[in-house]
């Protein structure tokens, strides 16, 4: 992955996940942090420049499957995350383009977030429109918002890691503002282990 595009989807983690579930179930302990309750439109455009501003330096703690586990210290609050791309994509019209598509499990200890699933489509997605993420035989509503989704109902997520740690894909539904519906699988080869890695960095 390239630099900027680390810093955009660390910007992500920071700024846009926290808004995410506030404005989609109000503050609750998830949300509480630092600028929980701030506009996502308004914030993410800025979180690149803002990441670098900081003085973060992406590291990468190691490549396990086709995850790779992060941490970052942006302003002395350090963060870790597993990240992946997908492993296949497909789109309805066929072809349509879009920016790449990223899946994270992200643990903010300042905020205790911990293992936060979100997912970066690449692109902007319907207002109001309906997301669903599938593993493990079951399928989680996601809120969204701008280019990411979140789980609708924070009160299922630890079940929703439970299960990604256990299966070998999930596969993740949206449609775009343009009314393109994508189908996105991403192999949860390596998850785990990942989540395990960015355990120790990043404690409770």
């Amino acid at each position: 992955m390239s630099f900027r595009r680390f810093l955009t989807v660390l910007g992500c983690v920071l700024v846009c996940a926290a808004g995410g579930p506030t404005l989609a179930q109000g503050v609750g302990p998830k949300a509480a942090g630092k600028g929980a309750g701030a506009p996502k439109a308004e914030t993410k455009p800025a979180a690149p420049s803002a990441a670098m501003a900081g003085g973060v330096e992406p590291n990468l703690l190691g490549q396990f499957g086709t995850w790779g586990a992060y941490s970052a210290t942006p302003n002395g609050k350090k963060v870790c995350f597993a990240l992946a791309k997908p492993s296949s994509s497909k789109t309805t019209p066929p072809n349509r383009p879009r920016d790449p598509a990223y899946a994270f499990v992200s643990t903010r200890p300042a905020e205790k977030v911990f293992n936060e699933v979100s997912i970066m489509i690449g692109y902007a997605l319907k207002p109001g429109s309906e997301s669903t993420l599938e593993v493990g035989g079951a399928s989680y509503a996601m809120y969204t918002q701008g280019d990411g989704l979140w789980i609708k109902n924070a009160a299922e997520e630890e079940r929703l890691v439970e299960a990604m740690r256990r299966s070998a894909d999930v596969v993740v539904k949206g449609t775009s503002a343009k009314g393109t519906e994508t189908t996105d699988v991403f192999s949860l080869k390596g998850l785990s282990q990942a989540l395990d890695r960015i355990s120790q960095d990043c404690r409770r």
